[in-house]
């Protein structure tokens, strides 16, 4: 009898020896389960400094890695990188730009990535008054190369489809807001702005152009000198009337704005003689006509304006001495002279040189 209870209790001992280990086993288990479900499912950004990861055209696995890191947007950059390499993402890296939102998990963060979901960049161009000026701002906001887009901007062959030339090349641009995948080509870029010029220009702007005997591309020059002469949109109809009165007429435009983008000097605040004298076909002091392209992007107002300009006798214009921005228009140069001398005293008596 007592040898026997001996062995039911050795018995017992390893019985409940076995269920322990099972379940230190199964919790093992279950613990390794939830972690391997935390890694793939949890949350693994950290506290972001910028909410956009810049893939670039051309980048690998590896730089990808490296940028998530580096700029703290993972808290386990390893378990992000197993995931990665169960999926086969390392061979199916897109461009573009994506939003790395907080408490994103490895599996979104991989899924939107390998997926190429990427968010688009919204640019709001406005006036912006050189080919090389808009190169620098679009470059700036997507990953077309700015010296890239420059030539084009300069490309007989390729501005030849949109019917313009390189000097013309900001007459294919009409200021609004746009939309694009941040790593969308320099010809894209381009060419999805010239082509929504060439929606901009409906029959009914186009017919107006046709009445008032001027191309497109002359109402947008002309457009770009009216932008330039005021901020007041009330008043641009009245300006560009002048200057329709003028070409009419044969007389040079003699628009100040010009003069300052002849000399590439935007500060200039008061136009000098001296400065009336440098030899450029945007010199319209010099030259009859209007300039061979825009001396700036003008906003659709201003293009409206010239398309719809009042119907004046005005041939002169010069701003108040209020400044208040606005401007005295006149008929004739008697009438003119007095209004410019009032407005040079004003000037005197405030120092602008």
């Amino acid at each position: 009898m007592i040898k026997k209870n001996y062995r039911t209790g050795a018995g017992s001992n390893k019985s409940r020896l076995r269920r322990k280990i099972l379940g230190w086993m199964a919790g093992i288990v279950l613990l390794s389960g939830i972690a391997a479900g935390l890694a793939v499912f949890g949350p693994n950004t950290g506290k972001l400094r910028d909410q956009y990861l810049l893939i670039h055209t051309g980048d690998t696995y590896e730089t990808v890695l490296l940028r998530l890191k580096s700029n703290d947007f993972l808290l386990a950059g390893f378990t992000f990188d197993i995931l990665a390499q169960l999926v086969g993402y390392p061979d199916k890296v897109k461009a573009g730009r994506y939003h790395i939102s907080p408490s994103m998990s490895n599996y979104a963060m991989i899924r939107m990535l390998r997926n190429g979901a990427q968010e688009p960049v919204r640019i709001v161009i406005n006036k912006i008054r050189t080919k090389d000026d808009m190169a620098r701002f679009l470059s700036g906001n997507l990953e077309a190369d700015a010296d890239e887009l420059k030539r084009l901007m300069d490309s007989d062959t390729f501005l030849s489809r949109f019917g313009l030339r390189p000097e013309q090349a900001l007459c294919g641009i009409i200021p609004d807001t746009y939309e694009f995948w941040w790593n969308t080509p320099a010809a894209g870029v381009l060419s999805r702005l010239f082509q929504y010029q060439q929606k901009f220009w409906n029959p009914e702007r186009i017919a107006k152009a046709e009445v008032l005997g001027l191309s497109t591309s002359e109402v947008y020059i002309l457009a770009a000198i009216v932008e330039e002469e005021s901020n007041k949109n009330d008043e641009k109809p009245d300006i560009a009337s002048v200057y329709m009165n003028r070409l009419k007429a044969g007389m040079p435009l003699q628009a100040d704005p010009t003069v300052k983008f002849a000399w590439g000097d935007f500060s200039i605040k008061r136009v000098m003689s001296t400065h009336l004298k440098i030899t450029s076909p945007y010199n319209t002091y010099l030259n009859a006509g209007l300039p061979p392209g825009p001396i700036c992007t003008p906003s659709v107002i201003s293009i409206d304006a010239v398309l719809n300009a009042n119907k004046t006798n005005y041939l002169y214009f010069c701003a108040k001495p209020d400044f208040s921005g606005y401007h005295t228009f006149s008929t004739n140069y008697a009438t003119h002279l007095i209004n410019a001398k009032a407005y040079a005293k004003a000037l005197n008596e405030k120092g602008i040189r």
